[in-house]
């Protein structure tokens, strides 16, 4: 399928009369067609607006810098909106971290290698070496920054030289370190990392071994951006699946792993195509 000439335009503001009617005069008085348009509002009445409409313009990536122009001052700034335009054809780089897990990003890779994922994933990294081999089967650069308590600093500063500001995501597949704030400030880079809890029940480590010792009957996962508070980042998506006392932790943890896998790519997957809206600690998915 062919992107060109495919924008994704994301709007948010103050909900109010006209805006949809202002978007789409915009879009059409330029020749644009609209293709697919979502949108919510909080409130009708002075709520907040959120709207991600889908359009095809011939020529759109090289007319991208006057149609920006024109629609922050034609439409943008009257109705004081938050607003973005993505263009499709423009590939995201994508760099995968990963610790001994090997479920998350061998789904990933997978997906990508059979073109499910529009996307660029030039780089796994993982603190031990155990991926490597699963990296190459993908024809993917690995690399190993191991990561202890007393090198950390280091280890994330290698991180970043890595990463060197040339990516658009970073996916954690089960990359089981805590990212420091001072990475994530640095990183500049949108986050999204996989928790095998359905959040917010067992945060942090070993969720599996404490949702079998309270009982649980559904286990789930969680895929959400990275925040500086653990696991507590804005929501992209669950899923779960009912247990019963039956299942060991061995068990719990194989079900969950099907799990993680498939929410992580869902997560994945909307952020590539631009459906993900973020709203304080919110997500909206269109």
């Amino acid at each position: 399928m062919s992107f060109a000439g495919i924008g994704r335009l994301l709007v948010s503001c103050v909900d109010r009369p006209g805006i949809v009617a202002a978007i789409s005069r915009f879009l059409d008085e330029r020749g644009a067609n609209i293709v697919h348009s979502d949108q919510h509002s909080t409130d009708p009445e002075g709520g907040a607006f959120f709207m991600r409409t889908e359009f095809r313009l011939d020529g759109l990536e090289e007319r991208a810098d006057e149609i920006e122009a024109a629609f922050g001052e034609e439409v943008g700034e009257s109705f004081g909106m938050d607003w973005q335009i993505r263009y499709a054809a423009r590939r995201k780089r994508v760099a995968v971290l990963v610790s001994r897990y090997d479920h998350c990003l061998a789904e990933l890779l997978w997906r990508w290698r059979r073109g499910e994922l529009y996307a660029d994933i030039p780089l796994v990294v993982s603190n031990h070496a155990d991926m490597e081999s699963e990296a190459k089967r993908f024809g993917v650069r690995f690399e190993h920054v191991p990561v202890t308590r007393e090198t950390k600093p280091a280890a994330e500063r290698a991180l970043l030289d890595l990463l060197g500001g040339a990516f658009d995501l970073v996916v954690l597949a089960r990359y089981m370190q805590i990212l420091s704030p001072t990475f994530l400030e640095a990183v500049r880079t949108p986050i999204i990392n996989i928790h095998h809890s359905f959040l917010p029940a067992f945060a942090g480590a070993n969720p599996y071994a404490r949702a079998h010792e309270r009982g649980v009957k559904i286990i789930g996962a969680t895929a959400h951006y990275v925040t500086e508070d653990l696991d507590a980042g804005p929501i992209i998506e669950q899923d779960v699946e009912r247990v019963t006392h039956r299942e060991s932790i061995e068990a719990l943890e194989r079900a969950g792993a099907d799990i993680e896998r498939i929410v992580l790519l869902r997560a994945v997957r909307w952020h590539l195509e631009d459906r993900v809206l973020v709203h304080g600690n919110r997500t909206l998915v269109f």
